[in-house]
């Protein structure tokens, strides 16, 4: 019965999904011996270290983190650009959703909320992801067993200065514990639109020299994105817009680490290096001797 006065704890996000979990068949063998791997009683209190003032942070990569390293290269760091009228016009750069595509594709222009036709423009959009298997492979998903170790170099709270020399005291090492990711292929479809071909040359160009680097945002993550070629369309109908096109593909090396119900065994892990401690012995007659 709880005390009177105290309210109760409530129950974790965890702890209700595990109260709905039914196993199968508890006594199937090697249930009893494994029990159920999301039961929280079952966890290690000893393994979670905690990561309060570390700049090493558990993380996740995911599939929408590879569109967004694309999108961040085109946008700040190839920076397209036109000159129109003697004007210096930035070329916008949008993900084509499949709204956007197959309008993009049935009249060979976009349109905005407003009607009005988008020139120029550069859409891409993702079409395919293949995995490789020929670089790592973390063993098992379930429970991954390859890991890569990496050690800090200095800690500001285990620092290393002359009064540890002095004492002979070395200061601890951190190691971290990363899982192998899985590795990717992804292939993106993209698609320029311009008024004249001066103006596609220009973007065709830049983008061309950013080929065989790594794209993405320097502070999150990068990918090694390769192009190989250009298709250049020129269409010129009565009563519609002239078009200059240009299609092409891009082939991006990636990897991810999904944050998924795994996600305590796929991710960061601290292991603080073996310690030292040295206690001294003192026997005395007296007690209140303090000499």
């Amino acid at each position: 019965m709880a005390k009177k006065g105290r309210k109760p704890i409530p129950k974790t996000q965890r702890e209700l999904s595990v109260d709905q979990q039914v196993p199968l068949n508890e006594n199937g063998p090697g249930f009893q011996s494994v029990g159920n791997p999301n039961n929280s009683t079952q966890l290690n209190r000893g393994e979670q270290v905690s990561f309060n003032g570390d700049t090493y942070k558990p993380f996740s990569v995911g599939i929408q983190d590879i569109d967004e390293a694309v999108h961040y290269y085109f946008t700040n760091v190839i920076r397209p650009f036109v000159i129109q009228n003697g004007t210096r016009i930035e070329v916008p750069v949008i993900y084509g959703s499949p709204e956007k595509w197959a309008s993009f594709q049935k009249f060979g222009y976009f349109r905005d909320s407003q009607g009005k036709i988008m020139m120029p423009i550069i859409m891409f959009k993702r079409d395919n992801i293949e995995k490789v298997r020929t670089v790592a492979n973390k063993l098992d998903a379930n429970y991954p067993n390859n890991t890569a170790i990496h050690r800090q170099s200095y800690s500001s709270k285990n620092a290393y200065d002359n009064f540890s020399v002095l004492n002979n005291v070395r200061p601890e090492k951190v190691n971290y514990a990363i899982v192998v990711p899985d590795y990717l292929t992804l292939t993106y479809s993209c698609a320029i639109n311009t008024y004249y071909m001066e103006q596609l040359n220009k973007i065709v160009e830049a983008i061309e020299y950013a080929s065989d680097s790594y794209w993405g945002d320097p502070s999150r993550y990068k990918f090694r994105a390769m192009i190989d070629s250009f298709a250049i369309k020129t269409e010129l109908s009565d009563k519609e817009e002239r078009t200059v096109s240009s299609t092409f593909n891009i082939k991006l090396n990636g990897y991810i680490i999904p944050d998924i119900i795994q996600k305590d065994a796929t991710a960061l892990k601290k292991i603080p290096d073996v310690t030292r401690i040295i206690v001294t012995e003192q026997v005395t007659n007296n007690i209140n001797n303090n000499q």
